[in-house]
Formats: C-alpha cells, structure tokens, sequence
C-alpha cells in the first residue's frame, strides 16, 4: 500500500509539473487524476484491465501509438469501441506481425485504421489518447508477454486536456509520416 501511495504521489506531482510547464490552468476544467496500474497481476489493479477500462469508457475517440501490439484481448476491445461508433486508429512499429490471426489483422477487419512507422529504427512509443482528456502512458506494450510475464506498468492520466492535447499531437504526426494506411482497410483514421 505503500508503494502504491508513493507512486500515487510521485505521478501527481509529475502531473503537476507538466501542466505548470505546457497549458494555462484555466484549461483544466475539472480535477486531474492519475491511476497506475502494473503487471504481471490480475484484477482492478492490472496493466492490461487499466488499458480495458480505458477503451470502454472513450465515447468519441481512441488513438494508439505502440511499439508492439499482438494483444487480440485489447484488439478485440478496439474493434468493440468501433462498432460503438468510436474513432478509432492505431499506428504501430513496422516489426509487429501480421498474420491472418495477429492483432492487427483483427484491428483492420473491424474497420480500425492502422499504419505503420518505419522512420526510426524503433517507434517505441507506447501510448493511448482517448476522447482529448486522457492520457495513457508507461512501459507497457498490448502483448500477452506484458500482462502476463514482463514487469510492466500503465499510467493513466485523467481530466488532463493539455498532456491529452501534446500526446494526440504526437500521435498525429507519428499517423501522418507513416503515410499510406496498411492494405484491407479504408482509412478509418483522421
């Protein structure tokens, strides 16, 4: 308990100073929070059901920036807020696979925009926008190794328009520079 307290404190007070150094606080309209959460672990405090939790709470718009993404539970999760109506678009280093049953074939057959960026020798981000207000960030790429074997974790930042704005922006650019969308879906992306 205490260590998570710690690390409560530690991301508040980066939250803090984020804030102070990028945006106006009239911005923020409503208290800013931060849940972290780790893996290997199961339950409300889990990398991988933080990450869950967060796409099925987005209500307009959802965008990704993976180093690896092989994850079908979280890509499965991604098609479902589509189906919903959510924007959804990922963009991924060139390295994932890509078979018939891959996460990201699942992703483009739900109609997922999904590009890839290879103009880095790794585009390590691990990242997640959802909605313009909150930020999902931290070690933890979608694969079953991180929520299962790897010592991982996830930050989430929540009421936090500013990081929010700075990480779509990036993610922005990461989309526009991978170019062309991969084969067997329609732009699907902004």
């Amino acid at each position: 308990m205490r260590a998570r307290r710690t690390v409560r404190v530690l991301a508040a007070a980066l939250l803090c100073t984020a804030l102070a150094l990028s945006a106006p606080a009239r911005e923020v309209h409503h208290e800013t929070s931060a849940v972290v959460g780790f893996s290997p672990q199961n339950g409300q405090n889990s990398a991988e059901d933080l990450v869950l939790q967060t796409i099925a709470q987005a209500r307009s718009r959802i965008r990704v920036a993976m180093f690896t993404f092989s994850s079908r539970r979280i890509a499965k999760a991604l098609v479902e807020a589509r189906a919903r109506g959510i924007d959804v678009a990922v963009v991924v280093d060139p390295d994932n696979g890509d078979g018939p049953r891959s996460a990201l074939a699942l992703l483009r057959a739900g109609g997922v925009g999904v590009r890839r960026n290879g103009h880095y020798a790794r585009m390590h981000h691990k990242f997640m926008v959802v909605d313009g207000r909150l930020g999902q960030t931290g070690s933890y790429n979608y694969t079953y190794a991180a929520a299962t074997q790897n010592a991982e974790n996830v930050l989430l930042l929540r009421n936090a328009p500013a990081l929010a704005a700075a990480y779509e922006r990036e993610w922005q650019r990461l989309w526009n520079e991978a170019g062309a969308p991969d084969a067997a879906v329609p732009d699907g992306g902004p």
